[in-house]
């Protein structure tokens, strides 16, 4: 396998995933000891590590046999599989270290909602600091499917957007991304680097046949994406293999390497971009348009129209609005220094400020 020259780097995220700490269902540690050693050498080379471990509910089945037995579990006994699974986890991790370990149980809401995304990232922030190994998994025993990542391999990209990592490490149990499908084709070949990731890149996902797994290549490629966009370079490594990590070490890559983005997105902007649901549409002129898309303009409420059947058109932006939709109808259309005069209040003269807009039409 070529091995591809990785960037220096002080802070990384390491998601290990459900096929290596449970590869045949149920927790095991066959796989985590070249994982621990290779955070606790970079720990003490001076480097700073955030794990992100899936994991919690199979461990939890170890101590439920009449569970395990189940194919189909409902949500209150994931979550109380979950519960249960979380200490055995922290515990399974901590018997590497001898420095400690701290745990942060995280759902979509506290990266939805800036203020919690704050206060998540100066949490882990200060525990790094202290000295301590911040180990993450989402909180399966409170989240509902409306506010739930869904995956570890996305939510380890949310961590790494919030502590501003410089490298994401996911850790499967193959290679990394192939040209095809390597569970159904044989005839395969690793990509080891990924400039850009396009459609094409994402057609390329094949399934996971991991029962305990949510995910797959195609969350592994969300996460890189989501990552590179903000200036991370993202690797896909195989943790079944004690060599991988020794390559690791002297930094080299043997898997598939994503590289960031060039001009990556600033942090508010990322976080806009895939920690915010969108609530609402605006539909602009063409004028609006080209003053967003061409001149880094803000939107001006006398660029607001709606129009019957805009819903056909792709959308070219995603912003925080400074006024709700019952004001944006009252003032769109209007100079901003009418504002006051119509709403008998002015927040800001932008309906959107270019601060809180991040394109998404492609070129």
């Amino acid at each position: 396998m070529s091995k591809i020259k990785l960037s220096d780097w002080n802070r990384a995220v390491i998601k290990v995933g459900s096929g290596i700490i449970a590869p045949e269902g149920k927790c095991s540690t066959r796989y985590l000891l070249p994982i621990a050693g290779f955070i606790s050498e970079s720990i003490n080379s001076g480097k700073e590590i955030i794990l992100v471990s899936s994991g919690a509910v199979a461990a939890g089945l170890t101590t439920q046999p009449n569970l395990s037995k189940k194919n189909h579990r409902s949500i209150p006994e994931k979550q109380a599989l979950a519960a249960i699974g979380q200490s055995i986890l922290i515990s399974l991790w901590s018997r590497f270290f001898d420095f400690p370990c701290s745990q942060i149980l995280l759902t979509y809401d506290d990266i939805h909602n800036r203020r919690r995304f704050v206060n998540a990232k100066n949490t882990l922030n200060k525990l790094i600091e202290l000295g301590t190994l911040p180990i993450i998994n989402e909180n399966d025993t409170v989240a509902t499917e409306e506010l739930k990542v869904g995956d570890n391999d996305n939510l380890a990209a949310y961590v790494a957007m919030l502590t501003e990592a410089d490298l994401l490490i996911i850790c499967t149990d193959i290679d990394g991304l192939y040209d095809a499908d390597p569970k159904r084709k044989n005839d395969v070949k690793l990509i080891p680097v990924v400039t850009k990731i396009t459609d094409e890149i994402f057609s390329l996902a094949g399934k996971s046949n991991n029962p305990v797994a949510t995910g797959g290549m195609k969350t592994k490629i969300e996460a890189a994406q989501k990552a590179t966009n903000i200036g991370i370079d993202t690797i896909i490594i195989n943790a079944t293999k004690k060599e991988v990590f020794d390559d690791l070490a002297k930094g080299k890559v043997a898997g598939t390497l994503f590289k960031k983005a060039a001009s990556p997105v600033n942090a508010r902007k990322h976080w806009l971009l895939h920690a915010v649901e969108s609530k609402g549409k605006i539909y602009i002129d063409k004028g609006a348009e080209n003053a967003i898309l061409k001149k880094g303009a803000s939107l001006l409420p006398s660029g607001d129209i709606y129009k019957d059947g805009s819903n056909l058109l792709k959308p070219i932006a995603k912003g925080i609005t400074q006024y709700n939709s019952s004001d944006l109808s009252k003032i769109k259309g209007r100079k901003s220094a009418e504002i006051e005069k119509t709403l008998g209040f002015v927040i800001t003269e932008e309906a959107i400020h270019r601060d809180e807009l991040i394109i998404t039409a492609t070129k």
